[in-house]
């Protein structure tokens, strides 16, 4: 129902003349302060809302959940994204992979996602592999070269089976089994047999504590008689802190009756459809767990669906525009503006200030006054010891502004995780946490006001 001339506009339509400046990715961000700011012809720009809107919200949802679990799990942990059978779709899983990096997770079990972005690939054997083997009679080859590669185990099953029967009677798990499941310790034979340097088994398929454990404590003694040391397990289901500590017990027993130096520090890792509040859990109760392999709740973002990133025009025409509304919180702050974040003497951020594009940016050691953008009487002077521009040039248009250029990935995680160690903890705990705040200038605030009482019908009571 268009004129022809519509599509052949859209046919010619380019970028050329837009320019984006943008919040460096991996920076701590907070409600006001806008993520981008799109200068360019107002129908290119518009047709770009979308796009970026929603580049921008899954991206930074995604990317904030992970921050949580980090923050939670705490710095000496390693996690794990798991969460590919869960996403929404494979676009939605690769992208969750990309971001749960950006935002603190160590690897991924998403390969695809590891292959494009040069994320750390880590993972698991599943229970379907272990259930999968009925007999040792199913492992062809048994034979396996010692680490050092002088010799050659001809029958490492006999070895596994001999290490088992002596452990049984040990003093480390006497009365702690008397059969084991032999089928699934032919699957972790078998496993070790494929991954000998790599060894980490999932141990609680038929029974943690009676099979699992003791079937791969066989199988790490017999990879240790040829010079190969077992990476550890992983628990997927039960009681993840009574069995992570039974099973450091049994670790650090076993290495202190063979002397095995290693064998009491091998890592124990824990899924089962964990969150926030498992993690937490966990540590007020003890437990042995060093690593986490975390999924649905991760990738779906299941505490928060969507974020509520918007989109407005600011001007046009170099005229300030304003959306106005009766819920406070929607009205925008008008006109091209900058952002600045002021450090305060013990080198975390005190203040995010907005500014007219032409202000003066804020100097260290002087005062400047800070000014909530709609409530009055929530003003402060503050004197920064440091201050930091956050909108920087990514794409200069057809003007000759110099552009940023993109940061690898590794990079960008490095930004994310030292601008969370910077945040003052009280901004950082997870109930009640302190509000950050975002201030606009002096000089902005009585703009904001003066165009509000502009724009706003007048009412008439008759």
């Amino acid at each position: 129902m268009c004129e022809d001339g519509f599509f052949d506009y859209l046919r010619g339509i380019d970028c050329s003349d837009v320019e984006v400046y943008a919040i460096p990715e991996g920076t701590v961000v907070f409600p006001k302060v806008p993520l981008l700011r799109i200068e360019g012809p107002v129908a290119v720009v518009q047709l770009l809302e979308t796009p970026f809107v929603n580049l921008i919200n899954f991206a930074s949802l995604v990317t904030t959940n992970a921050a949580r679990h980090r923050f939670v799990a705490g710095k000496s942990k390693t996690l794990l994204e798991f969460g590919l059978r869960r996403a929404q779709g494979p676009d939605g899983g690769v992208s969750a992979s990309k971001y749960c990096y950006i935002g603190g997770f160590d690897a991924t079990s998403n390969v695809a996602a590891g292959r494009l972005f040069g994320i750390p690939l880590r993972g698991t054997h599943s229970h379907a592999f272990v259930s999968s083997y009925m007999s040792f009679d199913e492992i062809a080859d048994k034979a396996l070269r010692t680490k050092d590669g002088s010799s050659t185990c001809e029958d490492f099953v006999s070895l596994v089976q001999k290490w088992l029967n002596k452990i049984k009677w040990s003093n480390s798990f006497r009365g702690i089994f008397s059969e084991t499941n032999q089928s699934e310790l032919a699957a972790f034979t078998s496993y070790a047999l494929a991954f000998p340097d790599n060894f980490l088994a999932l141990v609680d398929t038929y029974d943690v504590i009676r099979s699992g454990i003791p079937n791969f404590c066989a199988v790490a003694l017999a990879l240790s008689d040829l010079g190969y040391k077992a990476v550890g397990i992983r628990l997927d289901s039960g009681d993840l802190a009574y069995l992570s500590c039974e099973t450091r017990k049994l670790f650090c027993s076993i290495e202190k009756e063979y002397e095995l130096s290693y064998f009491g520090k091998m890592s124990i890792t824990a899924s089962n459809d964990l969150n926030e509040e498992t993690l937490d859990a966990l540590n007020k109760q003890g437990h042995e767990v060093d690593a986490y392999g975390i999924g649905t709740y991760l990738v779906t973002c299941y505490a928060q669906a969507a974020l509520g990133v918007v989109f407005k025009l600011v001007e046009i025409n170099n005229q300030p525009r304003i959306k106005l509304s009766e819920d406070v919180s929607k009205v925008s702050i008008p006109c091209k503006k900058r952002i600045y974040r002021l450090y305060g003497k013990e080198t975390y951020p005190l203040v995010d200030i907005i500014t007219g594009e032409n202000e003066p940016p804020p100097k260290v050691g002087e005062r400047i006054l800070c000014r909530h953008p709609f409530q009055e009487s929530k003003r402060a002077y503050v004197v920064p010891q440091h201050v930091e521009e956050l909108l920087r040039c990514y794409c200069a248009g057809s003007s000759d502004k110099k552009q940023e250029t993109l940061p690898p990935l590794k990079d960008i995680r490095d930004r994310c995780i030292k601008q969370l160690e910077q945040m003052r903890r009280d901004h950082m705990r997870r109930l009640n946490p302190t509000p950050y705040k975002v201030s606009v200038s002096a000089k902005l605030y009585d703009f904001i006001h003066f165009l509000w009482l502009n724009e706003a019908p007048v009412g008439e009571l008759q």
